[in-house]
């Protein structure tokens, strides 16, 4: 099982509010997943980012890949190098 950090979209219509998940690779976008580790408002100045550092370090050690935005929402949090 291929598990990934990724984003899900929630929020009305063209007032996107995304929940950052761990979810398997095959899993729709905003469907099943396994945890939520944080939220990104990109609406607000500056975006508001609130991710769990403990539990996103413990799900990249046990082998979870980050998409790139993940990927640059960890490093913009301080979390990832």
């Amino acid at each position: 099982m291929a598990v990934k950090m990724r984003l899900r979209r929630m929020g009305a219509k063209k007032a996107p509010f995304y929940r950052v998940i761990v979810a398997d690779s095959r899993s729709p976008r905003d469907g099943r997943f396994i945890e939520e580790i944080g939220y990104y408002n990109p609406l607000t100045n500056p975006a508001d980012i609130k991710i769990d550092a403990e539990k996103a370090k413990k799900w990249i050690s046990n082998g979870a890949q980050p998409t790139e935005t993940v990927k640059s929402l960890l490093k913009k949090s301080g979390i990832v190098d």
